[in-house]
């Protein structure tokens, strides 16, 4: 059985002690954010309309999840339509139901942890789509009924017609059950096409090496889905996830144009108030960038031209 690890040689899972340091010992000592002011995500109500639309766009469903037309094809991005994750309720409702959504060619699963593989989601998506995960998280699917799955390993692309799609480096981990941790791969995807490049970082830790090295083969980078939430308190989640700053910094090595803020507003995972993570994406934006058109903060349901 094969164990990954990420570039720098480490895996940076969290076993029970951390787990229960965290969620008891910072409890009791008074280390743990309090919860900041009522917020709900921005939503805009969408009929769906907007996704049939044949030019390139992108729409955020929540968390990590996209819909995205490019290259003459609809993918979505670690689906989660779900009401809840594993245990975790969901707290802002999907940005457009599934069953509005036109019928999805593709899609990119990042790794195996549940809030970016969703196997309720997956079923309704169906056996027509085609799937494409790292190495060693097709039997999952394929367990599920669900038999059209390409597995890559990291630099690896498989093609579609005028989409090209490559899995590339993520600072990350994985597991689903106590005995499978680490033995399947994880990363991010980059998409290829005539109309443009966009990138899905998974979920990630920063590190200048990965992003570094994804600039190098990727120069071009139209959009970059990057993610700005789950970081709070830092000695626990900076390993594997990045703050807004840090996601920032990792937009400046990527040499992206845009930059697409994911993976906030949907569950709540960590320890910062759910309004923070935009608040702070927007201030090192207005700190160190004066365009404003350039940082898609996105409400729920917002479809936006890709161009």
């Amino acid at each position: 059985m094969t164990t990954y690890t990420n570039l720098d040689g480490t895996t940076p899972d969290k076993r029970l002690g951390a787990i229960l340091k965290w969620q008891i010992g910072d409890r009791l000592t008074g280390r743990r954010t309090k919860p900041g002011a009522p917020f709900e995500t921005p939503h805009r109500k969408s009929d769906g309309r907007a996704l049939f639309n044949r030019s390139p766009h992108l729409t955020w469903i929540g968390h990590a999840t996209f819909v995205q037309r490019l290259g003459g094809k609809l993918l979505v991005t670690d689906p989660i339509w779900s009401p809840r994750m594993h245990t975790v309720k969901r707290l802002a409702p999907p940005g457009v139901a599934l069953e509005a959504c036109p019928a999805i060619d593709i899609v990119t699963i990042s790794h195996a942890h549940y809030d970016h593989l969703d196997l309720p989601t997956l079923r309704r998506i169906g056996k027509d789509a085609l799937y494409i995960v790292p190495k060693d998280n097709g039997e999952i699917l394929r367990r599920a009924g669900l038999p059209k799955v390409i597995e890559l390993g990291w630099w690896e692309s498989h093609q579609v017609n005028d989409l090209r799609i490559t899995l590339v480096p993520a600072q990350h981990w994985s597991m689903r059950t106590p005995w499978d941790r680490n033995t399947r791969l994880w990363g991010g995807f980059v998409y290829e096409s005539h109309e443009g490049t966009s990138y899905h970082a998974g979920d990630t830790g920063y590190s200048e090496r990965i992003f570094s090295k994804i600039r190098n083969r990727f120069p071009t980078i139209d959009w970059a889905m990057l993610p700005i939430g789950a970081y709070d308190p830092a000695w626990f989640m900076q390993p594997q996830h990045t703050s807004p700053e840090q996601a920032g910094r990792a937009w400046e090595i990527l040499g992206a144009k845009n930059f697409v803020a994911m993976h906030w507003g949907t569950f709540k995972l960590s320890d910062e108030p759910m309004c923070e993570p935009p608040s702070r994406i927007r201030a090192f934006w207005n700190e160190r960038w004066h365009d404003p058109a350039r940082l898609w903060v996105m409400d729920l349901g917002e479809t936006r031209a890709l161009r």
